[in-house]
């Protein structure tokens, strides 16, 4: 057998005159003429060492070695077409890391963005390291300082969230009737927010959680209130799973930053992703 490279064309002509055993009809439905038929047959014939059709002036008839490569043939072509089918229809993956606490906000984005270009698909893995790293993702999403690398999504913004079944408190006063949790192991964060509002800094009942995505969690099922950054906490404001009393916010200092790789194309998924990420962070009161 030959050592040239397969005449993969031939092999869908030897498929269709096979079926017609006839060079004009095959031709007419390849679209070719009726020489390039006889040609692509030929170029397959010295592939294989051997012929593949008997000519008769009444048509052609399949060689006994023809007939044994014809099924073969017929479901090698019939897995490539599927396999061709499938990868042309299977979505374009971009691998996301973004911190736990980024989920509230995070994944309702993810959703609508899948929904809306149903041909990518986000594989997103969430972690409690806030290591400003890309690693070997695609993109991140990134809790940190002011002066973190990346691209700015948004600065945390903390206002006080309770269940939205609860009665809220109508002054500063009146938080003293609730239990406070603290998205922290320190009471820092509703120490910054009381002392913006110069209101009483008097916590009798404390809980204290690991993250700030476990308070909200804890103000939503009603075991008291916490302050919770903005951003992550509209998708339950915006339910009425949870409710700000107070439109007064304090920024932390903090920011939520995305670093990616450079897209190789302005056309690219991850490219897309940037852009709906960027374009869905609302701005808040304080920004407008």
């Amino acid at each position: 057998m030959s050592k040239r490279s397969l005449p993969v064309n031939g092999l869908q002509t030897f498929l269709v005159t096979a079926h017609h055993l006839n060079l004009t009809h095959a031709a007419t439905e390849l679209c070719i003429t009726q020489g390039a038929v006889s040609r692509q047959i030929q170029a397959l014939e010295a592939w294989f060492g051997f012929p593949l059709f008997n000519r008769h002036a009444r048509g052609l008839t399949l060689t006994p070695r023809a007939e044994l490569l014809l099924p073969e043939l017929t479901q090698l072509l019939d897995k490539l077409h599927r396999l061709t089918e499938q990868v042309r229809l299977s979505p374009e993956q971009i691998r996301l890391k973004a911190p736990s606490c980024a989920m509230r906000w995070l994944v309702p984005l993810l959703v609508s963005f899948e929904q809306h270009y149903p041909h990518f698909h986000v594989a997103l893995t969430t972690t409690l390291d806030h290591r400003r790293q890309l690693e070997d993702f695609d993109a991140a999403v990134i809790y940190g300082a002011a002066d973190s690398p990346g691209e700015i999504l948004f600065d945390e913004e903390i206002t006080p969230v309770l269940a939205g079944h609860l009665t809220a408190p109508e002054n500063y006063q009146q938080l003293q009737n609730y239990t406070f949790l603290h998205p922290t192991r320190d009471m820092s964060d509703w120490q910054l927010w009381l002392n913006k509002q110069s209101a009483p800094h008097e916590m009798i009942r404390n809980q204290h959680f690991e993250t700030m995505d476990l308070a909200i969690n804890a103000a939503v099922q009603g075991f008291g209130i916490t302050v919770a950054d903005i951003h992550l906490a509209a998708p339950e404001i915006a339910q009425g799973r949870l409710l700000a009393p107070f439109n007064e916010t304090a920024k932390t200092g903090a920011s939520y930053r995305l670093l990616h790789r450079k897209p190789s194309d302005p056309n690219e998924p991850l490219q897309t992703l940037i852009h709906w990420l960027h374009r869905s962070v609302k701005p808040t009161a304080n920004e407008k």
